[in-house]
């Protein structure tokens, strides 16, 4: 089944367009790595994807419904920019984020043996079980992240959605990130990926998509780097630097 397909797609502020004419889709299973300049689109072409912007014209399906239908939004785990860098002040705890991805599977309200099980096992799932009680805000960049990924895997999304969710962590931590993603991906779960590292994109992932404000590509990373849409999308003279890991 598609994960999302968008045919089509147009979206501008004040007139502008910042995404024009996208056509692509995501089968379930895949690793899309989305790249391409600074203002290029990809935060906006990413919310229109999950349906957090409706297109001003096109379509965007998420698992065969139109977006603007689609009620099971828990399958979606979405990490927005600067998690990394949450205030240090914020008083939640670990816990209390992942129990939040079990807020639209709950009974009847009720936070039930079955969830707390959830909770502990996408906690233990991402290496941070030992993090339960603590502030998220006194938590390094790299187990902050782990934190929202363990909040989408206790609501059992079949999707994760990140963006740039890597910048300002250290390298160690960034491999340890991208190793988690590359074992969740293997189990099963499709993950869309913005990260300005193209790289980075072209090891881990299974297809790039180049954007600005068009699409310029969208194919297998080995394809990619023999084609000129790197630099067409960026204006200039580029080349991908692969990561040996």
């Amino acid at each position: 089944m598609t994960a999302i397909e968008a045919r089509d797609v147009t979206f501008g502020y004040s007139g502008r367009p910042v995404v024009e004419d996208v056509s692509f889709a995501v089968e379930e299973g895949a690793f899309l790595g989305l790249v391409g300049p600074n203002g290029s689109g990809k935060t906006t072409l990413l919310e229109l994807t999950i349906g957090l912007r409706h297109p001003d014209s096109g379509t965007v399906s998420l698992f065969g419904t139109p977006a603007a239908e689609f009620d099971d939004g828990e399958r979606i785990g979405y990490v927005p920019q600067d998690v990394a860098n949450a205030d240090e002040a914020m008083p939640i705890t670990v816990s209390e984020v992942v129990r939040m991805g079990r807020y639209p599977r709950r009974l009847f309200g009720r936070f039930a043996e079955a969830d707390r099980r959830a909770v502990d096992a996408a906690m233990e799932r991402v290496g941070i079980a030992d993090l339960a009680d603590r502030r998220v805000g006194r938590l390094s960049g790299g187990q902050r992240q782990r934190v929202f990924i363990a909040r989408a895997l206790a609501g059992e999304a079949d999707l994760l959605a990140l963006d740039e969710p890597t910048t300002g962590v250290d390298a160690e931590s960034r491999e340890s990130f991208y190793e988690l993603l590359h074992e969740l991906n293997a189990e099963g779960i499709t993950v869309v990926l913005i990260e300005h590292d193209i790289g980075v994109v072209t090891t881990h992932a299974s297809e790039i998509a180049c954007l600005n404000r068009e699409l310029y590509f969208h194919g297998s990373p080995e394809a990619f780097v023999e084609t000129d849409a790197l630099a067409e999308a960026y204006g200039g003279s580029q080349h991908v630097v692969h990561h040996d890991h």
